[in-house]
């Protein structure tokens, strides 16, 4: 039985999202990532060591992030070498979050073999124009649009069933560079039979140039998509990130989802986790400064310590900036740490 810890807001443990490296094979303006890494990246023996110890203080699921996570050539041994710490021991379920471009066939069925149990894939456009812009790749655009939708394929025909939530498509709006992909990424995803997430342009970082007029807002989102397809709201999941909606003109029980962080803030269940590719632990994914875990897992781990520090650090959080932002005054933003290097 997992010992209850909770935050200064009542807030449980639930998801450890790990960033394998903070370097991406895109550039997307919203998210601005590094082309290295930091230095002293932790080790597979590390990131064990870390991730048993977290699921022992609840956290139960383990969301595996970049950067670009499928440029980390040890990922599936990581996925392999965390199995035996599923329940009863705490893990119920390992994620990953992928742009899905490296997701070939064979990576695929290797992180399924691996023990994979979903991944989410990024696509900010639906034809190649947008995903150029979207991606910071000028003229690759339909190649990479190509090479996404294969990684979707790939993906079903590996075992992910989006049927069971096993395969969703992520989708960052910008009211001034995508916004008019809302109703061609919906008309995709609708084809392709996998949950939209569509998910506002946050002001995560200090690079990315965001200003609140950029943010399209999920109610706009869903107001212009429910215009062409009705739709019927199913709420939002304690914990979770998006509010979902039912396709009411499909009887497969087709979902759109908007991840609301800005104008519908939902800091109050939060129960994430985030620790950096070099082992720097936050708790908010729009922190100023992280908390180095490095001491309690070299030279050597020191398992015992590692989790009084975690426990203590959660025990202090009383992160909820995305519900705070609005009553800041103008100036008042303190600068973040960006995106890529939190894993997003």
């Amino acid at each position: 039985m997992v010992a209850a810890v909770l935050d200064q807001l009542g807030r449980r443990p639930g998801v450890l999202r790990l960033s394998l490296t903070a370097r991406c094979n895109l550039a997307c303006p919203y998210c601005c990532p590094d082309d290295h890494d930091p230095p002293e990246l932790l080790s597979p023996g590390e990131r064990r060591t870390l991730i048993a110890v977290a699921a022992g203080l609840g956290f139960s699921s383990l969301r595996l992030t970049g950067g670009e996570p499928l440029l980390h050539q040890e990922l599936e041994a990581l996925i392999e070498a965390v199995q035996d710490l599923r329940q009863p021991a705490g893990l119920r379920e390992v994620a990953l979050t992928t742009n899905g471009v490296l997701l070939t066939a064979a990576r695929a069925r290797a992180l399924r073999q691996a023990g994979l149990d979903r991944i989410t894939i990024s696509l900010d456009g639906a034809d190649g124009a947008s995903v150029a812009l979207m991606s910071g790749r000028a003229h690759q655009g339909e190649l990479l649009l190509a090479r996404v939708l294969e990684g979707v394929r790939h993906a079903r025909e590996a075992g992910f069933d989006p049927g069971r939530g096993q395969l969703k498509l992520n989708a960052v709006i910008d009211r001034r560079r995508n916004a008019d992909q809302l109703l061609p990424l919906a008309r995709l995803a609708r084809e392709l039979g996998v949950e939209l997430r569509l998910i506002e342009f946050m002001d995560v970082g200090n690079r990315n140039g965001w200003s609140p007029d950029q943010v399209l807002t999920a109610a706009e989102m869903v107001e212009r998509i429910g215009s062409r397809w009705p739709l019927q709201p199913q709420g939002r999941a304690h914990h979770g990130t998006a509010s979902r909606w039912r396709y009411l003109d499909r009887d497969d029980d087709l979902h759109l989802a908007v991840v609301a962080s800005i104008s519908a803030p939902f800091c109050g269940d939060c129960n994430r986790l985030r620790v950096t590719a070099d082992g720097q632990a936050y708790t908010c994914l729009f922190g100023t400064a992280g908390t180095d875990l490095k001491p309690w897992l070299r030279p050597r781990p020191d398992a015992a310590g590692l989790r009084a520090r975690l426990q203590a650090l959660w025990g202090q959080r009383h992160d909820r900036y995305s519900e705070e932002r609005a009553h800041l005054q103008p100036g008042a933003f303190l600068p973040h740490a960006e995106m890529a290097y939190l894993g997003g």
